[in-house]
């Protein structure tokens, strides 16, 4: 006897089982074989990264490669960044905006890895408006990513507080810019932070999520000087004037990447030696200043990631505590800081200075994979007879394999250099490589060939001309 799934055709009619039910037809699925052919990303990534402590010129380079981009974009950090730009004699500070957003015909874009102080963003693009022309229609320019949460006055505030108990405790803070970033970012992870699609969404819902997120550092820090109501206030002013600016940042960097060519740019924040994972921890920031925070904090897939440029100081300095091998606490040291004048753009502390360390920046492009390397601030060296570069770790006269990870094993290193002549001559008028004097190609090659990565361009001045491209 035949099952219920036989099937019978009686004189050509529709196909029936036995038990009388019809027969559910197999569709046949056309296929698109060349789904099966790996393609290339239409458009790819090009990313700028500081290699060092941070402070190496970054914006200067962004700055010039964004002079012809399409979309310049900010995936980490916040406003503890900060980039200096020199146009047309007008110098700009940037910190939360994007330095590509002088380009008035490229779009500026803050991506969800980005932690968010409203009333920074707002008072930042005010002050730089009244420098120069530069930043008019800034908001018909820029695009904010709905997944990018906020910092807020207590997380400043908490910021601030938690510094001054690690003095009390320690006897020794981590040199914070008391931006609130690292609480900001604590309140992601730990699942209560709030975002700007909260913000832009149903006010009385967000004030609600607001209103335990700040008992909640309260009942932590019960000594907080919280203004809830003033802070709502202000923030329910500022949604609207948000609202605009924000987008769904999956979907627009998905477009951009599989529309029409475009060029994308993506600046970095701090540097590969703060990043939360790879940098010289604690004395770190919370984000993750290096490649991979480009992928999670912008939703690019990796594939999409083109060329990597890392930015290296001519020389190394570094805001705040931690440690420093190469840190020249001496009349060179003072020299380089005077020359450079080495002030943080965020905080206006005094940068501590010392000679280039090539096993910090041979570490950064292990992680990175640099490109190339754009070598900023070469015209300070100009006056010194003779420059020293680290080249090699040793502990207790023993050489270190690889840079350490722990902070108290690199605070007892110490270097082996290398001694180059310097040209005591002015670079500053250089505009290609054979400009430069023969000391100074020196130098530069030097650098190619420890780390096996080419110099693409070279900083001689504070001016967007002043970058040299070698090639």
């Amino acid at each position: 006897m035949a099952s219920d799934s036989s099937e019978a055709n009686v004189n050509g009619r529709e196909t029936v089982s036995l038990n009388g039910e019809p027969v559910v037809k197999r569709l046949r699925v056309s296929h698109d074989s060349s789904l099966r052919i790996p393609k290339e990303p239409q458009n790819k990534v090009t990313v700028v990264l500081g290699a060092q402590w941070g402070d190496e010129g970054k914006g200067k380079v962004v700055d010039l490669l964004a002079m012809d981009a399409d979309i310049v974009c900010r995936c980490q950090g916040g406003n503890n960044a900060g980039h200096t730009v020199v146009v047309d004699s007008v110098e700009y500070d940037f910190h939360l905006l994007p330095s590509g957003v002088l380009n008035k015909k490229a779009v500026s874009f803050i991506g969800n890895g980005v932690v968010i102080h409203l009333p920074g963003l707002f008072e930042e693009a005010q002050k730089n408006l009244q420098k120069g022309k530069g930043l008019q229609g800034w908001e018909e320019r820029l695009k904010i990513s709905d997944r990018a949460h906020l910092v807020f006055n207590f997380h400043q505030a908490v910021d601030g507080i938690q510094e001054q108990q690690r003095q009390q405790q320690e006897g020794k803070n981590l040199g914070t810019t008391k931006k609130g970033i690292g609480p900001a970012y604590s309140s992601k992870a730990a699942r209560n932070g709030l975002r700007v699609c909260d913000l832009v969404s149903d006010f009385k819902v967000f004030e609600d999520k607001f209103r335990m997120l700040a008992e909640h550092f309260l009942t932590m820090y019960p000594n907080l000087n919280l203004e809830v109501d003033s802070e709502l206030a202000q923030l329910k002013g500022f949604a609207e004037r948000l609202r605009p600016l924000v987008t769904d940042g999956v979907y627009f960097m998905h477009q951009a990447l599989n529309g029409p060519s475009k060029k994308i740019l993506v600046e970095g924040a701090n540097a590969a030696l703060l990043d939360i994972d790879f940098g010289t921890y604690p004395f770190v920031t919370s984000s993750n200043c290096t490649v991979g925070g480009v992928c999670t904090g912008l939703g690019v897939p990796p594939s999409y990631v083109g060329r990597v440029y890392g930015v290296v100081k001519a020389y190394t300095t570094r805001v705040g505590v931690g440690a420093f091998p190469t840190e020249q606490k001496n009349e060179t040291g003072e020299l380089l800081q005077t020359r450079g004048r080495e002030f943080g753009v965020t905080t206006g502390r005094k940068r501590r200075c010392g000679w280039l360390d090539l096993v910090l920046v041979r570490y950064a492009h292990m992680v990175n994979g640099f490109t190339a390397i754009a070598l900023t601030k070469l015209d300070i060296l100009d006056t010194v007879s003779e420059i020293k570069v680290g080249v090699a770790y040793k502990l207790d006269g023993e050489p270190l394999p690889s840079f350490p990870a722990n902070m108290d094993v690199l605070t007892r290193v110490s270097v082996d250099y290398e001694t180059l002549p310097g040209w005591c001559c002015s670079t500053e008028s250089a505009r290609s490589f054979e400009e430069l004097p023969l000391k100074a190609q020196n130098y530069i090659r030097f650098i190619e060939n420890f780390l096996q990565v080419p110099v693409k361009w070279v900083g001689v001045g504070k001016s967007r001309e002043s970058m040299v491209k070698l090639y």
